[in-house]
């Protein structure tokens, strides 16, 4: 293997590099070992860290990174992730809940009380409206 070739690692390979000592995120596929850039890092080791062992790239580009930052990235370069080994991302769809009626009351009662309930309020205001005068 000459110098110009790429190495290619498993995202299981990259799993084992995830301590304060040993280092590697994957970024856009590509693999970086920051084991000494740890100390220096503005957003502290823990971000780092919390970046290990998965496709970092939504971590990175969230971030919002300076195109300095950026430049920087070649300096950690050590490889080319399988993109085969890493989990395909899955939109997710919570599911379908069924119609649920807390009370347990058929609808239709519900429209028909909907319905007599102003009636009878009604037959019961003009009733006591006639009653009242006719005394």
């Amino acid at each position: 293997m000459g110098e110009d070739a790429k190495k290619v690692f498993t995202l299981a390979e990259v799993s084992k590099h995830s301590s304060l000592k040993d280092c590697w995120l994957v970024i856009e596929g590509k693999i970086y070992d920051v084991t000494g850039f740890m100390e220096d890092h503005p957003g502290g080791e823990e971000v780092l860290l919390s970046s290990t062992g998965k496709d970092a790239t939504d971590d990175f580009e969230g971030i919002g990174h300076s195109s300095t930052a950026k430049a920087m990235m070649d300096e950690f370069y050590v490889g080319d992730i399988d993109m085969a080994t890493i989990p395909k991302k899955r939109k997710y769809t919570p599911p379908k809940q069924p119609y649920y009626n807390q009370d347990k009351t058929p609808d239709f009662i519900i429209k028909l009380l909907q319905f007599l309930v102003p009636i009878f309020i009604l037959g019961l205001a003009a009733g006591i409206r006639f009653y009242t005068k006719s005394q």
